[in-house]
């Protein structure tokens, strides 16, 4: 909201919890027609509705097709049309927090709806492989055959012993939901972490999870969720109000009310 004001708007955000609410997936089409009714502009989308919204669209970007899922709805004419920012905020944070790092192997934990996002990021961003480990690997399967689809079958795999791919890689991202506070741990053994690994975290919240300062106290470069929090962030204020965001501004707001929230 503040960058709304700031940027000339009178900017409302509204939170729809569904779970407060009593409500379900199954409410997403009333939901839908009901924001499109009221004059919103768009929908930040979050778990358990990134995929669940799929089906109710107008239209889909060619990102949000190729990853299956939505983080962001414009309401425009009319109709509904889903984007996924949950990429772009990864593969900008990573491009920004990450620059100099080797990307010719990265090993990723997690293949899920952001597990993907993360994946098509990071062979976006030019590394040249990026094996999955996912505990089921017959989940992981869907995601290899569209992200080999798009950017070849020689780049993405998964990982059959977590060791020695670990031992083999220059960097690793945790894509799991394990480090957060309402799941703490380390989701590898920190025996298995090194100085000249690289290691990235989706989670933001904390700032510092076990896998990261298990990384940092290695001597390994570390980065956290927020720069990808924050990019994800910024381009859906984008697409929303089709003003480019103060994004050194905007970053400064949104580590503050982190840290307030905290």
């Amino acid at each position: 909201m503040q960058e709304g004001e700031l940027s000339g708007l009178r900017y409302i955000y509204r939170l729809i919890d569904l779970a407060a609410l009593g409500l379900s997936t199954d409410s997403l089409p009333r939901l839908l027609e009901a924001a499109g009714q009221l004059g919103f502009n768009g929908l930040a989308v979050t778990h358990p509705c990134k995929e669940a919204v799929l089906a109710h669209l107008s239209e889909l970007s060619s990102d949000a097709r190729l990853l299956g899922a939505v983080n962001t709805v414009l309401l425009k004419d009319g109709k509904s049309i889903g984007h996924n920012t949950d990429w772009f905020g990864f593969a900008d944070s990573f491009r920004r927090d990450m620059a100099g790092v080797k990307t010719d192997r990265v090993v990723q934990l997690g293949a899920g709806g952001a597990g993907k996002a993360v994946a098509h990021a990071l062979l976006s961003c030019g590394v040249k492989h990026v094996a999955l480990w996912v505990r089921n690997p017959e989940k992981a399967k869907p995601v290899i055959e569209s992200l080999a689809a798009v950017h070849g079958s020689a780049r993405i795999s998964t990982v059959d012993n977590l060791p020695d791919a670990v031992a083999s890689a220059d960097g690793l991202v945790n894509a799991t939901p394990i480090g957060m506070d309402a799941h703490p741990g380390c989701p590898l053994s920190a025996s298995l972490l090194r100085s000249d690994l690289w290691v990235a975290d989706l989670i933001y919240s904390p700032a510092e999870t076990e896998l990261l300062k298990a990384a940092r106290l290695k001597g390994a470069r570390t980065n956290n969720g927020m720069g990808m929090f924050f990019s994800q962030a910024a381009e859906q204020f984008r697409l929303f109000t089709g003003i480019e965001p103060d994004q050194r501004r905007m970053q400064e707001h949104m580590k503050k009310l982190v840290s307030a929230a905290r």
